[in-house]
């Protein structure tokens, strides 16, 4: 059946390629090749849940992720 797929002679059903994905542990966009952003299931479950947090929560939590990100990056640079 996967060798069908690969060939192109058959698509998966929607629900076979969501299984696969979940299997994969990538979204469905990157597996259908939407994207090329590969975000691991940990990684997209945090980003739905952080949108559900309200404005103030967020912009405490992005100052926290900003500043992690540049003390990160000033890190590499001086390696």
């Amino acid at each position: 059946m996967i060798g069908r797929y690969e060939r192109e002679e058959m698509k998966p059903s929607i629900d076979t390629a969501n299984k696969l994905a979940e299997f994969l542990e990538v979204s469905l966009d990157y597996l259908t090749g939407n994207t090329d952003t590969l975000l691991d299931t940990n990684t997209l479950n945090r980003i739905l849940e952080v949108q559900q947090l309200p404005d103030d929560v967020k912009d405490k939590l992005f100052y926290f992720i900003d500043m992690t990100i540049r003390d990160y990056k000033a890190k590499q640079a001086y390696k």
